[in-house]
């Protein structure tokens, strides 16, 4: 390895995020492939509620039973909506999962020393956020929101002749063939997030000077969970050992980061159009912002 101590910095961190989130991936494209394969789409119309709104709610939840960390989500709702879950269930379970999920629940409830306070807030403002874009985005046409090569598969990939193999076979290829997809965006992210973390994460001290500012620190730390791209299930621990920024700053960066970062953005345009994910991420922003210096007022305990 070189001596030069940034290109070591930089390649201690990318390995790290890299072996951090491809067991994501590859869970999540296997996922993907066991949906293409054994889903039938007259299960997903028969496990929601009829009426819309109901199903958003309900498809907000679903990773309390289907728990997938942010790095594996967008594959497995690339194969959801071909199998013709509505957008706005899509939506909803693709930016809620991250958050909604006991994994990342329990995580963070150890990582502030056994409070439920932070981890139960988390939690409920995660999936209510998740749940307004969800309505939005259902209320929008599809081809403001989708690519078009994702809009043509919406519906269309019901049960087959699956080939050679069988069943199982054809979830493997599938499987494949989104990973082929999804790591070269995956890689791309956290190669630029490393060059991120190698020359401003060791300098994180310096937010301590923003600290006391009642909208500078929520807006920073976002900015720092945009940047340093941490998986749900661990972000907690880095965040809380911050002690001069409050428990609102803190809780921005717990919602924002899962929502949006610098490698889902890159997964994100493989299923979006620009124009709407660079709404969806300044909404994003913004709402998560307002709500938890809203909370930040509540008379919590």
């Amino acid at each position: 390895m070189s001596s030069n101590p940034a290109i070591q910095d930089f390649a201690f961190a990318f390995l790290g995020l890299l072996f951090e989130g491809a067991p994501f991936i590859v869970l999540g494209t296997l996922f993907s492939g066991f949906i293409d394969a054994y889903l039938s789409p007259n299960l997903l119309t028969k496990a929601l509620p009829k009426q819309k709104i109901p199903a958003i709610l309900v498809a907000g939840l679903l990773g309390l039973v289907l728990p997938v960390c942010e790095c594996a989500i967008v594959p497995v709702i690339r194969r959801l909506i071909g199998k013709g879950l509505p957008v706005g269930c899509a939506f909803a379970y693709m930016l809620a999962a991250p958050i909604v999920n006991p994994i990342t629940l329990f995580s963070t409830y150890k990582a502030f020393g056994g409070d439920w306070t932070m981890a139960y807030s988390r939690l409920g403002m995660g999936y209510v956020i998740a749940v307004m874009v969800a309505m939005i985005v259902s209320a929008l046409p599809i081809g403001a929101v989708l690519k078009k090569h994702i809009i043509k598969r919406n519906g269309d990939d019901a049960f087959h002749d699956h080939g050679k193999g069988g069943k199982l076979a054809h979830a493997m290829r599938t499987a494949q063939s989104d990973f082929v997809d999804v790591a070269v965006y995956f890689t791309l992210g956290i190669a630029v997030t490393s060059l991120f973390n190698t020359g401003v994460a060791p300098g994180l001290s310096t937010l301590d000077s923003i600290a006391d500012s009642q909208w500078g620190a929520p807006a920073s730390l976002m900015g720092v969970a945009f940047f340093l791209s941490l998986c749900s299930s661990s972000d907690a621990f880095v965040v809380a050992a911050l002690d001069r920024f409050t428990y609102s700053a803190k809780l921005a960066f717990l919602v924002f980061g899962p929502m949006v970062d610098l490698k889902l953005i890159f997964l994100y345009q493989t299923i979006l159009r620009p124009k709407f994910l660079a709404a969806m991420v300044v909404f994003l922003f913004t709402v998560t912002l307002l709500a938890c210096l809203a909370w930040e007022k509540l008379p919590l305990p």
